[in-house]
């Protein structure tokens, strides 16, 4: 069970962030879990969005570059040493987790993770018990 992510390439300058944000919420997207890394001269704002088609299409009309990536949403406890326990799972069979980002609300965690091989992460974590996070429940994240 995959999540799609998009990737928007912006430049590091004062309201770009906002002009994504903006745009989105005019046309109805939320944006359900998002991050931001930046390099010298450029961010990549990796996001899930409650619409994926109508975001890209969005943005790339006004002119950012749009990726698509699948990635895979997890939930588990907000505790002491719960996602230690679920990424043991992943160590252990050797899958490697090229970025995450997460948040917490009560006592759930959720969890957005890229790894290398997402058939193999998604198969290891169901073996696992792991609540898997898919596209039908997104706005649980």
């Amino acid at each position: 069970m995959t999540i799609k992510q998009l990737s928007v390439f912006i430049e590091n300058r004062t309201g770009r962030v906002n002009e994504i944000a903006r745009l989105l919420g005019a046309n109805g997207v939320n944006m359900n879990a998002f991050c931001l890394a930046e390099a010298a001269d450029f961010g990549i704002l990796r996001m899930v969005v409650s619409d994926v088609e109508l975001a890209t299409e969005v943005l790339r009309s006004a002119n950012f570059a749009v990726r698509q990536t699948d990635v895979v949403g997890f939930n588990c406890t907000n505790s002491p040493g719960s996602l230690a326990q679920v990424l043991d799972c992943l160590a252990q069979e050797m899958v490697f987790i090229e970025y995450m980002y997460a948040f917490s609300q009560g006592d759930t965690a959720s969890v957005v993770i890229r790894p290398t091989n997402v058939t193999q992460c998604v198969a290891i974590l169901e073996r696992c018990n792991c609540e898997l996070i898919s596209s039908n429940n997104l706005y649980n994240i």
